[in-house]
């Protein structure tokens, strides 16, 4: 996608083809800074704290991150040890053991001399394949919204509502959940965004407002609480939102707020969809309240915000009284029955054991 005019992946390899660049994403959006990876705990850093996040970045990340430490020491050892401590970074988002799991059947056959090459191109690999993936989900998508814009006469945009960031910069590029809204704005649908601002960190104003407008999308920033406001007065035509990890039987784990979207839209009637590549789908898990591990986080991230000030520089200030404690859970899981449909690179599924299990039938016994 682009910033100010020019196309970015948010993962690249840098000049010397061993280094690894990514956007600081937690500089967003006042700043646009760049950070160089050359270690494989450079890369763990910048999934624990952030830098990247998204499952699919967070996937390509670790595969980029495995090739780093293959360039310092491609022993069995450390091939254990590197995948180990990547693992430990962000236990929910599930891409990142997808890529590991990757990473680590192709190495460990290999003599150690062969590893490092191996690795760099499979992480190239991994994250050619996600902008290909979402690319895809934005095709599938794109029809819902076209339906969406025929019932409506063609007249006025389609609002959507997302929550957190499912965009670009969640993913390699295109995102999964904005996929299908860049190819409706691309497609000259008139589409307009009403962007959650998704405490605590703030995802839907840093980081999906800003590639909105980057990309010329119209949008809308509001608080975490006025969708169901919105919806209740038909200013919401469906919801879109991504997922960092989805279970066999179509339960969906997304940023902290997601199933209280959910079910403000089941209770208004309005279409409630899922965009997610298939690596996403974790074929081991069927019950998410029951066994998907929610990340609870630093209570920084609820008592300080971090933004411009008066003066045009940037700091963070606190937003909590002295003394009083914060519980930070960063994601909650949005039951299979309140998701109209799951968006992935192959069409769209119910949300459903089955429906999952017909769509990808070579994944249910992996």
């Amino acid at each position: 996608m682009n910033i100010n005019g020019t196309h970015y992946r948010t993962i690249w390899t840098a000049a010397d083809e061993r280094s690894v660049e990514i956007i600081d994403q937690t500089r967003l959006p006042h700043l646009f800074e760049v950070v160089r990876l050359t270690t494989m705990e450079d890369a763990a850093a910048a999934i624990a704290d952030m830098l990247v996040r998204g499952a699919p970045l967070i996937g390509s990340t670790a595969a980029y991150g495995m090739a780093l430490a293959m360039r310092t020491d491609a022993s069995d050892k450390n091939l254990e040890a590197a995948s180990a401590a990547l693992f430990k970074t962000r236990p929910t988002a599930v891409n990142l053991r997808w890529a590991l799991d990757e990473m680590k059947s192709l190495l460990a056959p290999l003599p150690a001399a062969e590893r490092e090459e191996a690795a760099y191109i499979r992480a190239a690999e991994i994250a050619d394949e996600d902008v290909g993936l979402c690319e895809a989900m934005g095709d599938n998508g794109l029809t819902i919204i076209r339906e969406i814009w025929e019932k409506k006469g063609k007249q006025g945009a389609v609002n959507v509502l997302t929550h957190c960031n499912a965009g670009w910069l969640a993913t390699v590029d295109w995102g999964t959940a904005t996929a299908p809204i860049y190819k409706a704005h691309n497609a000259g649908i008139p589409v307009h965004v009403w962007v959650d601002e998704t405490r605590p960190r703030n995802q839907g104003f840093n980081l999906t407002a800003f590639e909105l407008g980057q990309h010329g999308v119209p949008h809308t920033c509001i608080v975490d609480n006025v969708g169901g406001h919105l919806m209740q007065h038909g200013e919401v035509d469906l919801c879109i939102v991504g997922t960092d990890r989805t279970t066999a039987s179509g339960d969906v784990c997304n940023k902290i707020g997601t199933y209280l979207k959910a079910l403000a839209a089941h209770d208004n009637g309005v279409p409630f969809y899922v965009c997610l590549p298939s690596p996403t789908i974790d074929w081991r898990v069927h019950d998410g309240v029951k066994e998907i591990p929610i990340e609870q986080r630093d209570g920084t991230e609820v008592t300080e915000i971090w933004g411009r000030t008066e003066n045009g520089g940037t700091g963070t200030v606190t937003v909590i009284p002295e003394g009083s404690e914060a519980a930070n859970y960063a994601f909650d899981v949005t039951p299979a029955r309140l998701v109209t449909g799951l968006i992935t690179e192959r069409g769209v599924a119910e949300a459903s054991r089955q429906a999952l299990a017909d769509m990808f039938p070579e994944k249910v016994d992996s």
